[in-house]
């Protein structure tokens, strides 16, 4: 993969307390930034990660530019307990642009991951014209979007700030349905985790360009083994675990039905016992009579 530095910003508005997905809005997020955090270092062990939050009391750097999976986790925790007030989007983008260019290797390629999962507040005007600025400074913006869905002035918002930053490469929405699965799990074969090869085979297999997911498949549908094998081993690892999993839920299943039958004997079974039983008393009978004649 790419020579990159990332900046990750998790939405811990007050929004980020809903359980729509498991186990809520925020720890899903905090499990699929450690998924983007393994791929882009494994992908370049030179390239590296930071993080940021855009709600609470306002926008926070938690953790600047890293290799370090520890400070991500502790970043993670401490807001955790920071969980309150609205996400600031443009805010947060204008530092994470800043922390960006504070990078020491500057021949990393500048992106910024930005989950949203709660309303946008800002002007339309306003973040297309911030858009603009980021497209200037070749940095790339990825929205993930996912929670309140339905609200349409947020999802008009983010699509214009893609069309206006979106350069060749980079620089994806992608939006995010609640379902049984991780919001990680989901994230795994889009072009934010995978990279822009994700996108080429999408669009070969005439896969749509804005929805997420991991729809059946061995999971390698984007990832190329022998390029990522340790991210194809965590795929694996992951896919593998879950069929266990759904093979268990299957058995009990299984298992509670032949319970609930009992133990009624059939017919074959029931005969046939009978049957011997005659048999018994006949040769019994036999035995009598003969010791009587002698």
């Amino acid at each position: 993969m790419v020579l990159e530095a990332v900046m990750v910003v998790v939405d811990n508005s007050e929004s980020s307390r809903n359980g729509d997905y498991q186990p809520s809005r925020f720890e899903a997020q905090a499990d699929a930034v450690n998924i983007i955090f393994q791929s882009i270092v494994q992908g370049n062990p030179e390239s590296s990660v930071g993080l940021m939050s855009m709600g609470g009391k306002g926008p926070e750097v938690l953790v600047t530019l890293t290799t370090d999976p520890g400070k991500i986790l502790d970043g993670l925790h401490r807001t955790k307990k920071n969980i309150m007030g609205k996400a600031n989007l443009a805010v947060g983008i204008q530092i994470a642009g800043l922390a960006l260019k504070h990078r020491q290797n500057k021949s990393q390629r500048q992106r910024i991951v930005v989950f949203v999962c709660s309303p946008i507040e800002e002007d339309e005007k306003k973040l297309v014209a911030l858009a603009k600025k980021m497209k200037k400074g070749n940095t790339s913006i990825d929205f993930v979007f996912f929670g309140d869905l339905d609200d349409e002035a947020t999802r008009k918002k983010l699509e214009a700030f893609n069309a206006a930053v979106k350069a060749g490469e980079g620089s994806h929405l992608v939006t995010v349905t609640p379902s049984s699965k991780l919001l990680s799990d989901q994230l795994i074969s889009t072009p934010i985790v995978a990279g822009e090869n994700a996108s080429a085979a999408a669009a070969a297999s005439g896969g749509g360009g804005g929805g997420a997911g991991v729809e059946g498949g061995d999971g390698f549908d984007y990832v190329d083994p022998n390029m990522e094998p340790e991210l194809a081993l965590a795929i694996r690892m992951s896919l593998e675990e879950e069929r266990a999993r759904q093979e268990r839920l299957s058995k009990q299943e299984k298992e509670a039905a032949g319970e609930g039958l009992g133990s009624v004997p059939e017919e074959g079974e029931s005969s046939g016992a009978g049957a011997a039983e005659k048999k018994d008393d006949k040769e019994g009978k036999k035995d009598d009579d003969k010791m009587d004649t002698s």
